[in-house]
């Protein structure tokens, strides 16, 4: 966190005395959880966790106040980890992370704590695609399920509706890292482990 590369956007600051790009300090910040069941049929029941800030500036963000406007709330690690309990005790088929990016090693450090708690439901990266290779690597072993979203193919558009003019050439290389990382699970109902684009 004392000197942030964790996006493409390698803004290099300091987050423990000041924000880069997505607007995000060292603490973890979270706007919502709670059971979903909006999210791709095969995905069940999803303990969706949705943190604030985001490294995209999509003008046609469904959550612009959860992703721009820094609506949430901070929480500890050990908060996290108990968020996920009480996600899979209400039962919820897996823990949904939403826009997870910037936080990816607090993120770490409360998986490993609620798998000490007894997590054992799949966990999902649900995310913009627009990530670096090098993060998505510190994932492996956590993430079950990658549900990524391919925004644009042309820099042109990335730029002018997300800031993010390398959003591409970053996202095909993030999606090829995920594809690495998972099997395709299905027991016919829920998926367990793969990815779906979308």
């Amino acid at each position: 966190m004392n000197d942030c590369i964790l996006c493409p956007r390698l803004c290099h600051v300091n987050r423990n005395k000041e924000v880069g790009f997505c607007k995000a300090n060292d603490k973890l910040k979270i706007a919502k959880a709670d059971l979903f069941y909006y999210e791709e049929p095969c995905l069940g029941t999803s303990g969706a966790i949705f943190f604030s800030n985001c490294n995209l500036r999509c003008i046609f963000c469904q959550n612009y106040e959860i992703s721009t406007n820094n609506i949430g709330k901070e929480i500890t690690i050990e908060e996290f980890s108990n968020i996920c309990i009480t996600l899979q005790n209400k039962g919820a088929d897996n823990i949904n992370l939403v826009t997870p990016t910037i936080y990816v090693p607090l993120i770490i450090k409360g998986l490993d704590l609620a798998k000490e708690k007894g997590l054992n439901i799949p966990i999902i990266y649900n995310s913009s695609g627009y990530e670096t290779v090098e993060t998505l690597k510190l994932l492996e072993g956590y993430i079950d399920i990658y549900l990524p979203d391919l925004k644009y193919i042309r820099p042109n558009k990335s730029m002018r509706y997300s800031k993010a003019y390398d959003y591409f050439d970053k996202a095909s290389l993030a999606l090829k890292e995920m594809r690495r990382q998972v099997k395709d699970e299905f027991d016919g109902k829920i998926m367990k482990s793969g990815m779906i684009i979308r």
